[in-house]
């Protein structure tokens, strides 16, 4: 396992990183405990020592899990969360002194520690953007040992830009991957310049780029990728990165033709990590065996030059037009 600096965090963390919406059973299952412990412990056997989660997912038990699994290692792990989804509407409003402290004093709770790694607004909608006493409370929070950092989880570059005009924002994670270019093209130098750090959320475009998924192949009634296609309830962006199913299957055919079909979703990790802007990489694991074979990804060698022009010929052939402008 390799390890890149997490900007002004300072934390230095695993490149390839844990994110655990799925954490203990696939999307739509039932909760597993033990699976979630299983997949914690072998994730940091094999070098992973940061963690990414948020107080809804799983409705907080995958908190009350992750701070289960700290009391019992020695090791340094890094661990961030995420809140603001917990707004019902989730508005602007609701991001306010009362509620996002409320939230964080949970999250607090719930992983069982005296100070957050590292806090994340959860996607805000875009207006959340111009208000600095929405920041100026994170920077409190901040003061008073509540949180060591604090970041941002973005649908879109342009909330991305508009999050690190403010000097406290330690980190930015977005979606980055095969079938979305922009956020390289349009955020990842001015966050170095400033050195904020980059978590990539949805390196494999939720499944699709793993390259095992048919035109006949059917996810659960509680699946997001069921149910969230066109963004009935949150930003489509997050199913299959904004893809129509059927067209992101034929670019996958494509991808196929130049790497290993087995080895696609390695190749698509490591792809993300050519980008030397990037932090870290946080795919999600629902068993042992994907875990170690994300994490794995990070001692491949370097792609070769006529694989990263492919992969961006298939880009602009299949998918651009169709994601480029909306996120």
């Amino acid at each position: 396992m390799k390890y890149r600096v997490l900007g002004k965090t300072g934390f230095d963390i695993s490149e390839i990183s844990l994110g655990t919406w799925q954490l203990g059973g696939k999307w739509g299952e039932k909760f597993s405990e033990k699976t979630a412990q299983s997949i914690l412990n072998r994730a940091i056997e094999t070098g992973i020592n940061f963690i990414d989660t948020a107080d809804v997912y799983n409705d907080g038990q995958s908190e009350i899990s992750i701070g289960k699994f700290l009391k019992k290692i020695n090791k340094r792990i890094y661990v961030a969360t995420k809140s603001g989804r917990k707004l019902n509407p989730h508005n602007d409003e609701g991001y306010n002194e009362k509620n996002i402290t409320g939230f964080i004093n949970d999250s607090l709770k719930r992983l069982d520690v005296e100070t957050i790694d590292l806090i994340q607004l959860h996607c805000p909608p875009t207006e959340t953007y111009s208000r600095p006493e929405v920041f100026e409370l994170l920077d409190n929070l901040k003061k008073k040992g509540k949180i060591l950092n604090y970041g941002v989880s973005v649908e879109k570059v342009e909330d991305a830009l508009k999050a690190i005009k403010y000097p406290g924002v330690a980190s930015v994670q977005i979606i980055y991957n095969m079938f979305r270019f922009k956020p390289a093209e349009m955020f990842f130098k001015e966050a170095a310049r400033k050195n904020v750090g980059i978590i990539v959320r949805v390196p494999l475009a939720s499944g699709l780029l793993s390259g095992k998924y048919t035109k006949n192949t059917v996810f659960s009634k509680d699946d997001h990728r069921n149910f969230n296609r066109e963004g009935k309830v949150f930003d489509k962006g997050e199913t299959f990165s904004g893809v129509k199913y059927d067209t992101g299957l034929q670019a996958v055919e494509e991808l196929k033709k130049i790497f290993p079909a087995e080895e696609l979703p390695a190749y698509a990790l490591r792809w993300i990590l050519m980008d030397k802007n990037v932090s870290c990489v946080i795919p999600g694991a629902s068993n042992i065996s994907q875990v170690e074979a994300n994490s794995a990804a990070s001692d491949m060698p370097p792609l070769f030059k006529e694989q990263m022009e492919k992969v961006e010929e298939i880009y602009k052939k299949y998918i651009k037009e169709f994601v480029h402008n909306l996120w």
